[in-house]
């Protein structure tokens, strides 16, 4: 989805289903939420803030009417601000990541991130831009119509926050409605996020993949290659936080993942079905999944290179030369050979295109996004048995430029989208094909299978199935191992794109999309990577997974990892 869908938040950490807005709160080293005092790190002794000269945690806000909401008391504020430098050492042991220099602390109330975070709702970009890429979603069928992401985003966030590290002011940001002793864990994990930062700078290195919509073919090009870097990088950041969460909860009762490998088996479970946590449990799929893939997937990922490759290859390795895309975090023994999955190629469709419609979004739809789709139309057998045959994935969105007015434009009817799906074997392919064309019921109404649209003029061993919706034609053609649907576009455009598109990738094996590639961490540097151009987009899913995994701590997850502790007793 392009970062349009994912604007530019720094903060890090867990976060329930929607985390999304959250990074507004992570942006907190751009502006404070209110009553809160922004002192860097750099102006405090270690082991203190300003928050530790009145540590209280006192909000000068006051609970809504028939609230009532314990606050921690000056002692325990105290106590936990000491636990900072104490869990600072504990993740620097861990992970083999030095601590160059002391982390901030403060404390913020409920009513101070609520009260900002509504405040981005109504203000900032970001949440403008969300709205933009929310009409894509609607269009590939992964939200309903009727799905309403801002109030849902706020009752979630509501509901999950518990920490959060921002890193642009060094400083990690604790919650002064929860005990010292409850707010450990977490705090282990965003220190991570701490050391992390110290080593790459977090500000440039989780933010490789281009922002705006690309515009002509080159552009094209150069985004569809770096599309999944930021995806896969969150997964690495998030699983090795999560890695020490786990630990420093393991620890008491003599275990460890690398003693105890079934514990991640167990943690994942548990993810998967939060406890106390109404609103993430009404998330929609895409929601969920976008959410926990950097922690659930990533910590396996981790896991992995510690086992085979040792803590410096699975920690300052993996900063220093991380993985490019969701198919190496979910299948680490690639990423451990140097593999890299293939990109389909996309010629130059703006001659084409240009005149009626205007670029909206693009990007790939990576095993991740892939995974999502067969889970939502086909079930959790259906994706099972075809995410491992996926073999690479490019969308294009344009939106009419005929559609003039706010309503018009806020329609998916204004949308015309294809998708070119790549398969490690001519059943797969056969199988997404007829799981696809089920599912464009539940996307358009009027659907009915055309048999009087005049035949194409195919090669050999090409289908096509043409229906008719009441957002226009729907176009599904397979040819060997590849399936391309063209969406809402008329059906001789749709028939000139379906050729140009699967000509070019050829008969031989899948070639891969070439753009220039970021530099500094993936050449090996240890001192933060350059952020490219920005050129356009993201996966189905990345941007999601971007803000999520930049946003504050879940509930859900450290409760996850409390459980698995609990299980090791």
């Amino acid at each position: 989805m392009t970062r349009g869908f994912g604007a530019r938040f720094k903060g890090r950490g867990w976060m329930a289903a929607a985390v999304l807005m959250l990074s507004a709160v992570l942006c907190a080293g751009q502006q404070a939420p209110a009553g809160q005092n922004q002192t860097p790190s750099s102006q405090a002794p270690s082991g203190q803030s300003s928050s530790d000269q009145n540590p209280s945690g006192k909000s000068t806000q006051k609970p809504k009417t028939g609230q009532t909401e314990t606050r921690i008391t000056p002692e325990e504020a105290k106590k936990l601000f000491a636990m900072v430098d104490q869990l600072l050492k504990f993740s620097s042991d861990e992970t083999g990541l030095q601590v160059k220099s002391t982390v901030g602390r403060k404390l913020t109330s409920r009513a101070e991130v609520e009260s900002y975070l509504k405040e981005k709702f109504n203000e900032d970009d970001g949440a403008k831009r969300l709205q933009r890429g929310e009409i894509v979603l609607k269009k590939f069928g992964l939200l309903d119509h009727d799905f309403d992401m801002k109030p849902f985003l706020l009752a979630l966030l509501t509901e999950q926050i518990e920490a959060y590290y921002d890193s642009k002011t060094k400083t990690v940001y604790l919650l002064d409605w929860m005990k010292p002793e409850d707010q450990e864990s977490v705090l282990a994990h965003e220190l991570t996020h701490a050391l992390q930062d110290q080593r790459v700078n977090l500000e440039k290195w989780n933010d490789q993949t281009p922002n705006d919509v690309s515009l002509n073919a080159h552009e094209d090009t150069d985004h569809l290659a770096k599309d999944e870097i930021d995806t896969a990088r969150e997964a690495v950041a998030e699983g090795q936080a999560t890695a020490v969460m786990v630990d420093d909860e393991l620890k008491p009762h003599g275990r460890s993942l690398l003693k105890d490998p079934e514990v991640v088996e167990f943690l994942k479970q548990q993810m998967a079905d939060p406890d106390n946590s109404p609103v993430m449990a009404r998330a929609p799929l895409l929601l969920s999944e976008s959410l926990m893939f950097p922690y659930r997937e990533g910590l396996s990922f981790e896991q992995d290179i510690w086992m085979d490759r040792g803590r410096e290859a699975a920690f300052a390795g993996a900063l220093d030369k991380p993985p490019s895309s969701s198919w190496e975090i979910i299948n680490p023994l690639e990423f451990e050979k140097s593999h890299v999955p293939a990109v389909p190629l996309l010629p130059d469709i703006h001659p084409l295109l240009d005149g009626t419609y205007t670029p909206y979004d693009i990007g790939q739809v990576g095993q991740l996004d892939l995974h999502i789709l067969t889970q939502l139309f086909g079930g959790d057998e259906a994706a099972k048995n075809l995410t491992p045959a996926w073999d690479g994935g490019i969308y294009w969105a344009g939106q009419l430029k005929s559609a003039k007015t706010p309503e018009q434009m806020a329609s998916t009817k204004s949308i015309a989208l294809f998708y070119l799906s790549a398969w490690k074997n001519e059943e797969s392919a056969e199988a997404f094909t007829q799981l696809y064309a089920n599912a464009l019921g539940r996307k358009y109404s009027g659907l009915k299978k055309d048999v009087s649209a005049t035949p194409a003029d195919l090669p050999g061993g090409t289908e096509e199935l043409v229906y008719s919706t009441n957002e226009g034609p729907v176009v599904i053609t397979t040819r060997g191992k590849l399936v391309f649907v063209a969406e809402s576009f008329e059906l001789p455009v749709a028939r000139k794109l379906t050729a140009m598109i699967l000509d070019m990738q050829g008969t031989g094996e899948m070639r891969m999309a070439q753009g220039a590639r970021p530099a500094g961490v993936l050449d090996g540097a240890s001192d933060g990577a350059q952020a490219g151009q920005p050129v356009g987009g993201s996966t189905l899913s990345g941007g999601l997974v971007h803000l999520f995994a930049e946003s504050g701590a879940m509930k859900a997850a450290v409760q996850a990892a409390r459980n698995a502790a609990q299980m090791a007793q």
